[in-house]
């Protein structure tokens, strides 16, 4: 079945009243809000990357709050263990059994704050629940719920005694953002509620978890004409023989393109996905995907500006193809 038209104004309409709330918290970053939205409504896990103070535990709660549901967060360091995250079973001596104790897993909103900052053996913690929405204990599967959604973050700056996330967990993330510093009337005004703590601003919820749940199955009824598809795959082709380019896109970075760009869509009030829709969620999608030669890091290139010139090399279908 395939999204209407209707349906579709319903889904912007409550996607706007979702972005609209959250800023109420995080001033003057409406992009980066939508990309929040549009990541938890595709399903998929959210990477920050930025600097300390910039909010993004924030945008971790104001996302639980709006949609009903519970936040956590995790700080990641060295000594963290799998156990830490996922919950441990304890020997009840009155019942004579282990009894299963939920970790900070078991949210719908989860912030993993400072991720890189673990050893490489607790960040994999991640990989089962972040791929399957659950861990498994002892043998025993956990269910985490719905919706469920990883919020992590790491700082570009200090790297000392941290571990460079590796490429396959990388790819579980359907994109990275980068919330950034506020301009200067957001920055004004944050400041004049300086009165506040961070941690006592709350913001109204505005639709249960359920609703997150179906709109999240609508989103994957947005139609996607085989042009759209023959261009993502064209944009992923150039990727993977890039000169700059030591791994390109894998299949998976792919097809988090293709349900971003349905959630895009319906965000924007349409039932089909139109070449923009790829083109603005290109960077966020993708780039964190690239594994760039050496050499080519050396002279300055990045994995943003082999996006940026992929996106101008490979042409787009026309509009009438698209629709």
């Amino acid at each position: 079945m395939t999204m209407t038209p209707e349906q579709a104004g319903w889904f912007s309409a409550t996607f706007n009243r979702l972005v609209g709330n959250v800023e109420q918290v995080i001033l003057g970053k409406t992009f980066v809000v939508r990309l929040s939205f549009v990541a938890l409504l595709s399903e998929g896990h959210l990477l920050l990357e930025d600097f300390p103070g910039t909010g993004k535990t924030s945008l971790a709660r104001a996302i639980a709050q709006s949609v009903a549901g519970v936040s956590s967060r995790i700080q990641f360091t060295p000594d963290l263990l799998p156990g830490d995250i996922t919950g441990v079973s304890i020997y009840d001596q009155r019942s004579g059994r282990f009894d299963f104790h939920r970790g900070p897993i078991f949210a719908n909103i989860v912030l993993a704050d400072e991720i890189n900052r673990a050893s490489p053996k607790t960040q994999s913690a991640l990989l089962e629940v972040m791929e399957e929405g659950h861990v498994t204990v002892d043998g025993t599967t956990h269910g985490v719920g719905s919706p469920f959604m990883v919020i992590a973050t790491q700082n570009p700056i200090e790297q000392a005694g941290t571990y460079r996330l590796p490429e396959a967990q990388l790819d579980r993330f359907i994109m990275k953002a980068s919330i950034g510093y506020p301009d200067h009337s957001s920055t004004v005004r944050i400041l004049e509620g300086a009165g506040t703590k961070a941690h006592e601003t709350t913001v109204p919820a505005v639709v249960s978890a359920s609703t997150i749940v179906e709109m999240a199955a609508l989103a994957r009824t947005v139609h996607v004409d085989p042009s759209i598809n023959d261009y993502i795959s064209r944009l992923v082709d150039a990727s993977r023989s890039a000169v700059e380019v030591r791994l390109g896109v894998s299949v998976r970075g792919a097809l988090a393109l293709v349900r971003a760009s349905k959630t895009l869509a319906a965000a924007s009030g349409r039932h089909y996905v139109i070449p923009d829709d790829v083109k603005l969620l290109a960077e966020p999608v993708l780039a964190h995907r690239l594994i760039l030669d050496a050499e080519a890091e050396f002279d300055g290139v990045t994995a943003l500006s082999i996006i940026g010139q992929l996106l101008i090399e490979t042409p787009p279908p026309s509009d009438r193809q698209a629709v």
